[in-house]
């Protein structure tokens, strides 16, 4: 059952069932997008191994970049909670914004006017078609939930934040917070 349905700006917790599936196992996904036509989020706590300064040399930090999903990984996305300073930026809600003008950012960041608690950068997206996210919704994949450290969520720590998540839920979810992430290496 459905408790919370999803909108922009919520969080999508990967349901301890999620089991080999690669990019969603003990995922926790901050929706950016929701509507009829389909959903788009980015993954808030899958690091990759190397920093924005590796991909993007021009930028002088280093700061950690995403996986943001699985589609178009060879993409640059990116959320902050600074929209008074990078032009063009969507509001997904609670205070985070998503993209805007790159040059502008890529400044901004040289100059230290942004620091890593205000952005983060992904590669790739998390993305659903017209009824597919309600199809695994009903099919227990996910656990909606509402994102309430809003604009600050931007400077959780990814390390433990399924687990967090899966706790605040109660109940059997308890059990799942300490098991492994592949059941069979128990």
């Amino acid at each position: 059952m459905i408790s919370v349905l999803p909108k922009k700006g919520h969080l999508l917790i990967a349901e301890p069932s999620t089991i080999g599936d690669n990019s969603f196992n003990r995922s926790v996904v901050l929706l950016a997008e929701h509507n009829n036509e389909g959903s788009v989020g980015f993954i808030l706590n899958k690091p990759f191994n190397y920093s924005i300064c590796d991909l993007v040399p021009e930028i002088e930090a280093g700061f950690k970049v995403y996986n943001g999903g699985p589609v178009e990984q060879d993409n640059l996305y990116f959320i902050h909670n600074v929209p008074n300073i990078i032009p063009n930026s969507v509001e997904i809600a609670n205070g985070i914004y998503w993209g805007g003008d790159f040059e502008t950012t890529k400044n901004l960041i040289n100059n230290g006017q942004i620091s890593k608690n205000n952005i983060r950068f992904f590669l790739g997206y998390s993305g659903w078609e017209t009824a597919q996210l309600e199809n695994e919704l009903k099919e227990n994949s996910w656990i909606v939930a509402e994102n309430k450290l809003k604009s600050k969520i931007l400077s959780k720590s990814s390390q433990h934040f399924w687990k967090e998540k899966i706790i605040e839920q109660g109940g059997e979810y308890v059990l799942f917070s300490n098991s492994p992430s592949d059941p069979m290496l128990n």
